[in-house]
């Protein structure tokens, strides 16, 4: 057993350079059913194969993921993210004689050619970060995770309020250091002559601003960017158009519940709707874990009513002490209350959910934790359902619909708000806590890393407004198309493996 375990990791290993290789020079991001491979250590790789036994009949093996990984490190391909679970499954049940090389040259047509160094790529899109806290610092992270020569997204600045001495000094060991989510995986140097801090080698220039009209991002060099307003200070079109003045951006997008007509965005529900607004709100951390499963529950069972009670951590917008503070409650000391306060997830739900509208109420009670919060709906649907049959609903929506990258599910007698930390979904459903008992009222318990998770769907947004998406290959119903057999003999939802809506052209993520 142990000999079996050495050379699994052993074969992980081998894999990281290939899958490093693969995302710096192809851009190929090759992933096990949703879960992405590049940027994990081998023991994230055999965690990743680990997972596949929830969905294929058979685990898929690190062999497998070897000799497939070996072929693509060898094949001209570019820009895609690559399903390494879905190949190999499809290879078990259709090679149909054929060698593996000659599968996936059919299987990947649709990443063939184009694969000059620059052929076909855009500029990246300028990225500005308005605001350097929680979510600031979170996204920076993520933007520079996925930095590479042909990433979609260029973070070229960050904008902060008035500024002391070794100020930039202190933001940058912010970003070096965090005491929840540990150490920035890489290097960073400051330039205080010049107002910047390099990390992984991108440049991001510091600027100092009280009002958003006033800052000039050409004098930078920046054009056509994206503003991220992680403040909060505005929130409504007219607030947040003042981002649209100065010179050098086009677009904004608010981390935070939008008003008026802003609209909330929850990726992997209403993203198409994004169009060409220049400014729109990626709703809230609540909303965004509760609005997927939500969707999922409303398309299967209907929902007559529900009510959103969130378990929130502490928020910055809190006093540590005892103190005036112009919310309710808020100012009384964050680190030894739990303390009742609004919420506006349950509108900005209805928002990016309107089928729901006037269905839902919303409450929140903040509590001494640093992050990870826990949402528990208590739904009335339109008729009786079992516990098992809601469960079996999140769980495959968790694994082979399009909403995977949105809500996980577990099943453990001992998972707490640590054990989410650092969960790249949205929404993590807790299997075991589930109250349904054959009448029309469940309850359902959803953890969610408040800041980690929302921050994945904010990224999630920003690729969507440049357009800088990858194909998800293998495509659902092509590849039967082209091979002229039972690709499309499933469940309904795409190929007969269940692993996604095939709709005749390559899924994007």
């Amino acid at each position: 057993m142990q000999r079996d375990w050495a050379d699994k990791l052993a074969a992980a290993e081998a894999m990281v350079p290939l899958i490093g290789r693969l995302y710096r020079r192809d851009d190929i991001a090759p992933s096990v059913h949703g879960r992405p491979l590049v940027g994990q250590s081998p023991i994230g790789i055999l965690k990743a194969h680990r997972s596949t036994r929830r969905v294929d009949d058979a685990e898929l093996s690190v062999e497998e993921t070897q000799a497939i990984l070996t072929e693509l490190d060898t094949m001209s391909l570019s820009s895609a993210s690559v399903d390494i679970a879905a190949l190999a499954a499809r290879y078990r049940t259709d090679r149909l004689g054929v060698t593996l090389r000659e599968f996936l040259d059919d299987e990947l047509f649709l990443a063939r050619g184009n694969t000059s160094p620059d052929a076909g790529r855009d500029v990246p899109r300028d990225v500005v970060l308005y605001g350097f806290g929680r979510i600031g610092r979170m996204l920076a992270r993520i933007l520079l995770e996925r930095a590479s020569s042909h990433a979609p997204l260029a973070l070229r600045a960050v904008v902060v309020r008035g500024r002391g001495p070794d100020d930039l000094t202190k933001r940058a060991s912010l970003l070096r250091r965090d005491s929840i989510h540990g150490p920035f995986a890489g290097t960073i140097s400051v330039d205080e002559q010049h107002d910047t801090i390099t990390a992984n080698g991108t440049l991001i220039q510091f600027i100092s601003s009280d009002a958003p009209a006033t800052v000039d991002y050409r004098a930078y060099g920046i054009d056509d960017a994206i503003v991220v307003d992680t403040t909060g200070r505005w929130r409504d079109a007219e607030g947040l158009g003042q981002h649209l003045l100065a010179p050098g951006t086009s677009r904004v997008l608010l981390t935070a519940p939008g008003k008026g007509d802003v609209k909330n965005i929850v990726h992997g529900i209403n993203h198409h709707d994004i169009g060409e607004d220049p400014v729109i709100s990626a709703a809230s951390c609540t909303t965004n874990a509760i609005v997927p499963v939500l969707r999922a529950v409303s398309s299967a069972f209907g929902i007559v009513h529900g009510h959103v009670e969130t378990v929130h951590s502490s928020t910055n917008d809190q006093n540590l002490v005892d103190n005036y503070h112009p919310a309710d409650r808020r100012g009384r000391a964050a680190g030894l209350n739990m303390v009742i306060t609004a919420t506006g997830a349950a509108r900005a739900a209805e928002k990016a959910l309107p089928e729901l509208g006037g269905r839902l109420t919303g409450n929140a009670v903040r509590v001494p934790t640093p992050n990870v919060s826990l949402a528990v709906l208590h739904l009335t649907l339109d008729g009786p359902v079992t516990r098992d049959e809601v469960n079996e609903l999140l769980r495959d929506a968790s694994l082979t619909s399009p909403l995977r990258r949105q809500i996980d599910y577990v099943e453990s007698p001992e998972i707490v708000s640590t054990d989410i930390l650092g969960s790249h979904r949205a929404g993590v459903v807790d299997g075991l806590a589930t109250i349904a008992d054959g009448s029309e009222h469940v309850v359902l318990y959803v953890w969610y890393d408040n800041e980690s998770g929302y921050s994945r769907q904010v990224y999630r947004i920003l690729q969507e407004m440049t357009g800088g998406r990858r194909m998800m290959l293998p495509s659902a119903q092509l590849a039967g198309f082209r091979h002229g057999h039972g690709h499309g003999h499933g469940h309904g939802h795409g190929h007969g493996h269940g692993h996604g809506h095939g709709h005749g052209h390559p899924i994007r993520t």
